[in-house]
């Protein structure tokens, strides 16, 4: 899939995405008040040494780009307790033009790897204006890919793990999930135990403070996407008086309680659904008829319920069942580009017996590389979201009492992602944040934005970040997709890069 759509996933698939459903709008902690002694130019209490460092750069193996290793303490309230090492990459400025100074990027997540992002997108891809005038600088958050990642399964355990049923029919199927939620938790306390306690959003922030300081930087310049929003909202809320130029791409809505999140997002997906069903069923070779996008939603479910029965075969080892198969259509919703392997992969699957192309899709959305092995993403998604958050349901029977309201949010969706909330239940962490509103007094202006048929941010989100924060821009897109920033809106791209290099928000409410 296009790299730019690593803009990860807020909200789920099943099962090791479980957790995305409630990424990004979390607290992890209590940014409520800013950190003491915030100002300009003030390093927090006891933090000297960390703030002081000089960053030793080195070439790393992708030309243009170097990198370095950031020093941070793993704990911020006991900081003689011991350190954690960030991974930082950065493109210096091409120019012409006066360097502005750094910006900072993240792409989301939970557990999305700025560093990858940055080299693969950002750093190249971004419009030739902002590249010219920045250093492009990404940092791995504490527990994501490079930077001590969380570990949980092995490949063969994440492999059965993503294909466990979650529509359970009966109290066998319903014990075979909690004991997969479980089993996961206790391998990502077995393998990860230490850092697990220390991956909150709030730490994430503050180790972007650190970051700005090595970096020389008087205030923090930022694009985040998705979850980084949420993780920028943050860092505003902490530090307003060292915030600078902060786009908000695709927000969360930092108010919200788990469960009330899981069900936006199941409406926000049904949504995408409903769009993409549109445009399928005005096509003479749509997998799902030639109907309504109802029926063509009817007819998906009905092919989710068969491949409960009887998975088909895919030219491998692993089956292509239900939870992979929705997976796979839910991974096609945050970027239209995907809607054409999507058709394709639905019609070999339900009129082929052949069901690799959804599978392949699958495999993207989990970072499952060729050889088996997975990316840290999803531990790390479920290691930030389950320490930012209580639980949106605890038990079996809170999932059930939820069920109508979930199916009502999505009929082709709604199911899986209520048994998929369930993920957090069971977490070895207890959690340190509460929903709340962000406000940021005393903050430069923040621009927000939101896309009208986002599938795994619902622009109601962007309204209320957009609303809450004190000095905050709405820019809309009307549109579909995941973000906006960089895809292919000439009114969103000239009113963030006008913002990025002059310091000049778009008017509040800018539709585009």
């Amino acid at each position: 899939m296009d790299s730019r759509r690593y803009t990860f996933r807020a909200g789920g698939a099943l099962l090791a995405a479980a957790a995305l459903l409630v990424s990004g709008c979390s607290s992890g902690g209590s940014p409520s008040d800013a950190v003491e002694s915030e100002s300009a130019t003030a390093v927090p209490k006891g933090l000297d040494t960390y703030y002081g460092q000089r960053l030793s750069w080195r070439e790393c193996g992708v030309p243009d780009f170097e990198c370095t290793t950031l020093k941070a303490p793993l704990d911020y309230e006991r900081p003689g307790d011991g350190d954690i090492k960030l991974a930082v990459a950065r493109k210096k400025a091409t120019g012409p033009g006066k360097r502005i100074g750094s910006l900072q990027v993240n792409p989301g997540g939970p557990g999305g790897s700025a560093i990858q992002y940055l080299q693969a997108y950002a750093g190249i891809g971004y419009p030739e204006p902002v590249r010219a005038r920045y250093d492009m600088v990404a940092i791995d958050p504490r527990g994501v890919a490079r930077s001590e990642p969380v570990e949980c399964l092995d490949g063969k355990q994440m492999d059965a793990y993503t294909q466990v049923d979650v529509t359970p029919d009966d109290q066998r199927e319903t014990k075979e999930l909690t004991e997969a939620f479980k089993d996961f938790a206790a391998g990502c306390e077995r393998e990860s135990g230490k850092i697990l306690p220390h991956v909150s959003t709030v730490e994430a922030a503050r180790d972007m403070d650190v970051l700005r300081a090595a970096l020389g930087d008087e205030k923090l310049q930022y694009v985040g996407a998705s979850y980084g929003t949420f993780l920028g909202a943050t860092y505003a809320e902490l530090f307003p008086q060292r915030t600078g130029r902060l786009v908000l791409d695709g927000a969360m809505d930092p108010s919200l309680p788990a469960l009330q999140m899981n069900l936006d997002q199941t409406a926000g997906f049904e949504t995408a659904f409903q769009s993409f069903a549109e445009d399928c069923v005005a096509r003479p070779d749509c997998p799902l008829g030639r109907g309504t996008p109802k029926a063509a939603g009817q007819r998906l479910k009905d092919f989710f319920r068969e491949l409960d029965r009887n998975p088909v075969p895919t030219g491998e080892d692993r089956q292509l069942g239900e939870t992979l198969a929705t997976t796979g259509v839910i991974a096609a919703m945050y970027d239209e580009g995907a809607w054409p392997q999507l058709r394709d992969g639905l019609a070999a699957a339900m009129t082929e017996n052949d069901g690799a192309g959804l599978l392949s899709l699958a495999d993207s959305y989990y970072e499952r590389s060729p050889d088996g092995e997975y990316a840290n993403l999803m531990f790390a998604n479920s290691a930030v979201n389950c320490l930012d958050l209580p639980p949106a349901v605890t038990s079996p029977e809170e999932v059930t009492k939820a069920l109508p309201d979930f199916e009502k949010a999505s009929p082709v969706f709604g199911e899986g992602l209520a048994w998929s909330s369930l993920n957090c239940a069971y977490w070895p962490v207890k959690p340190t944040g509460e929903p709340h509103r962000t406000e940021a007094k005393g903050a430069a202006p923040i621009v927000v934005v939101g896309t009208t048929r986002d599938p795994a941010t619902p622009y109601k989100w962007a309204e209320a970040l957009a609303g809450q924060l004190d000095s905050a821009t709405l820019l809309t897109y009307n549109g579909d997709g995941h973000t906006a920033y960089g895809r292919g809106s000439t009114c969103i791209d000239t009113a963030i890069n006008r913002y990025l290099l002059q310091g000049d928000p778009p008017p509040n409410n800018t539709r585009c």
